[in-house]
């Protein structure tokens, strides 16, 4: 048996609760890990609350996304890993858990220099900038990328991967402390969303061209903001509609600049699709992590009997950077 963190039913914080359930078994291509942390976001909030369903397969009352530890055993046709290696892992869902298992391509090492909680506020983030911003956006060295949530884990990630690969970061957060971290991060200038249009400060700092790409978890009526602050060729890529899933869009501007607009979510993609992120990301940036380029920025660790008190912090935004769950 283990030790687990477990949904009772849809709601608050307060509906976590500790639990025991079996160790799970791996299947042919997957690995047993003995958790060490955990990290908290915010689908497994949506999760808790009932409206981010896991996809089929996964565990449907045990959240958690992203988790670090030592392999303690092996499916029969895994040959990447083997028991006593230290990994992190995206995962489906069962994070929250003294064990989980995780499909053998979803793994990286546990980067050169870094602790266990450091290393589980990895993978949800950088797997979800790289395909988003990279893959799907296609950001290049010299070109300009806005990032809404910019103090987020999200935000922290996006802007020392894109700064550390050759490209222009600009930000939008909610306070002055909050903008201050993300320029010492990397960002050239942040913006105070409660203060400033950040539509026409993107447009003053870029003399009037735009950004090429915009990365944005917000939705609702930042889309208009949102093409207007683009550059002509411009991509829009969404990630998350926290104020709204309906928008008003002016399509001929959308025309005019001949902006693409496009997003998607991770969770329910294959584990062919996320291997190949995984692949990705050892190539390209855990080097820039083990040199120092980019680094893990966690904000607050909680005991794993307390995963309610992380997810309160998750909802009131104050955090800047991850939230980690620590296994007994």
């Amino acid at each position: 048996m283990m030790k687990t963190v477990i949904i009772c039913k849809p709601g608050g914080p307060d509906v976590l609760k500790l639990a025991e359930r079996p160790k799970p078994v791996p299947r042919p291509n997957e690995v047993l890990i003995k958790v060490h942390a955990a990290g908290v976001n915010r689908p497994d909030v949506a999760q808790r609350e009932g409206s981010y369903l896991p996809p089929p397969g996964s565990s449907i009352d045990i959240p958690g996304l992203e988790v670090a530890g030592v392999v303690e055993a092996i499916g029969s046709d895994v040959s990447l890993w083997q028991a006593g290696d230290e990994v992190c892992a995206l995962i489906a869902g069962g994070g929250y858990a003294e064990y989980c298992v995780a499909p053998e391509g979803q793994c990286l090492p546990v980067p050169a220099g870094m602790s266990m909680v450091e290393a589980a506020s990895l993978p949800e983030t950088f797997f979800t900038v790289w395909s988003n911003v990279f893959d799907r956006a296609g950001l290049q060295p010299g070109q300009s990328l806005l990032v809404h949530g910019g103090s987020s884990g999200i935000g922290v990630a996006a802007i020392q991967m894109a700064k550390a690969l050759g490209s222009t970061v600009y930000v939008t957060a909610g306070t002055a402390h909050k903008c201050e971290v993300c320029e010492q991060l990397g960002a050239t200038k942040a913006i105070n969303y409660k203060t400033q249009n950040f539509a026409d400060e993107i447009i003053q700092l870029t003399n009037g061209n735009g950004v090429d790409i915009i990365l944005d978890m917000i939705g609702g009526d930042y889309t208009p903001l949102n093409l207007a602050a683009l550059a002509n060729d411009g991509r829009l890529v969404l990630i998350n509609t926290m104020k709204g899933k309906d928008a008003q869009v002016d399509l001929s501007l959308v025309m005019r600049k001949r902006i693409a607009i496009t997003g998607s979510t991770l969770r329910g993609r294959n584990t062919e699709f996320k291997a190949a992120i995984a692949k990705q990301l050892k190539e390209h940036v855990w080097p820039l992590i083990e040199q120092g380029q980019i680094k893990a920025v966690i904000n607050q660790t909680y005991p794993l009997h307390h995963a309610a008190k992380a997810h309160s912090l998750m909802e009131s935004s104050e955090h800047i950077g991850k939230i980690v769950l620590v296994m007994p």
